[in-house]
């Protein structure tokens, strides 16, 4: 017999969000491991907070919403609040009822702008790191260290003069902006639209760009990252955002650091050496002398390091396509950073939740 295609609306619904969610399902998992990491939070939480005054939204329930943006590549906070209002997994996780109201996007961005003040991303991040550490997850020998660029929220036309005024306006919303034959520099020349970035490039024949810094340090026994800095781009800034996030590592014996051809500089090899940590960075020996020698090479564990520091463009890789870091959609150190070390813990999450057993 055909059924009919016929609607009438209930007005009660009998089944829970609990039950509506499969038992399997990738996030149930993850939620256990993030609700794990709020409770350590929770003191942190009450320091931001006045002890009286209007409610606010809790702040469990906006990093639980921000996790399901960049797990799931959410471009705004706009399309993130109408995906809560009718997402019933997406309720289920931020832990809000079907009938709950969901909140307006100036109210939701402002609170979230409220946690960037207690470096609640950095404390997010070493929470989950601490159940990676607890379920043996972690190596405290082999690490590798790497950087990418990261764009800026600004155009070539605010790069303009420090020292001289603006060129009057045509009028129109995109104003044109002759920059020919005009030889602009980081040292004459600064962004209007998001003074900390930089215009910088990594390589030859590449276009230069108003770009940040991110820098992961990663271990590589499972592939996670243990540290997290996010700078402005300049050509030496790899170097010393390494030897910060070493400080992170918290090692207690000699250790190997794998990098790329860019850490294969001598004063920066020395400087691993007098620290206790071996460099197993590929040797750069185009028209120079490499850093690393035979004394490194010879040994087995160079090109274990060499062959296992490829996994940390995986991060990258990652955070660029599905944490929608390839382009920042903030402007400043401070909020790019703090998006960056929020995606590397989601990132990390993703990994404990493929890496820990079922149940």
């Amino acid at each position: 017999m055909r059924g009919q295609d016929t609607q009438q609306s209930a007005m009660f619904s009998y089944v829970s969000l609990e039950d509506r969610i499969p038992a399997d399902h990738p996030l149930r998992a993850m939620r256990k491991m993030v609700d794990a990491a709020l409770r350590e939070l929770s003191p942190l939480f009450d320091k931001l907070y006045a002890p009286s005054g209007r409610d606010s939204i809790p702040p469990e329930r906006l990093l639980r919403a921000l996790l399901l943006q960049v797990l799931f590549t959410i471009r705004s906070e706009r399309q993130l609040m109408e995906q809560l209002h009718y997402n019933l997994l997406f309720r289920w996780f931020v832990n809000l009822e079907m009938d709950d109201p969901v909140w307006d996007v100036t109210v939701f961005t402002k609170n979230r702008d409220r946690l960037l003040e207690g470096e609640v991303a950095q404390a997010f991040f070493e929470a989950v790191l601490a159940q990676a550490r607890a379920g043996h997850l972690l190596s405290d020998e082999h690490f590798t260290v790497d950087g990418t660029l990261i764009e800026a929220w600004a155009c070539h036309k605010s790069f303009k003069r420090k020292d001289t005024p603006p060129p009057p306006q045509d009028g129109t919303r995109n104003p044109t902006v002759d920059f020919k034959k005009e030889k602009r520099k980081n040292a004459t020349h600064r962004s209007t639209t998001d003074p900390d970035s930089r215009m910088f490039k990594k390589s030859e024949g590449t276009e230069a760009k108003l770009r940040y810094m991110g820098h992961v340090l990663m271990e590589n026994r499972n592939g996670l990252a243990v540290s997290a800095r996010l700078t402005q781009a300049t050509g030496t800034a790899e170097r010393d955002a390494c030897l910060e996030m070493l400080e992170d590592a918290n090692a207690h014996r000699r250790i190997t650091l794998g990098g790329d051809k860019n850490y294969d500089v001598h004063d920066f090899v020395d400087t691993l050496r007098s620290l206790n940590v071996t460099p197993h960075v590929a040797q750069n020996d185009t028209n120079r002398k490499s850093a690393i020698d035979g004394r490194t090479t010879r040994h087995p564990g160079y090109a274990v390091s060499i062959r296992k520091r490829k996994r940390v463009e995986e991060i990258f890789g990652w955070l660029k396509t599905v944490g929608m870091m390839r382009k920042t959609r903030h402007r400043g150190t401070e909020k790019v950073g703090w998006m960056f070390t929020f995606s590397l813990a989601a990132y990390n999450l993703v990994r404990m939740r493929n890496l820990v057993p079922a149940g």
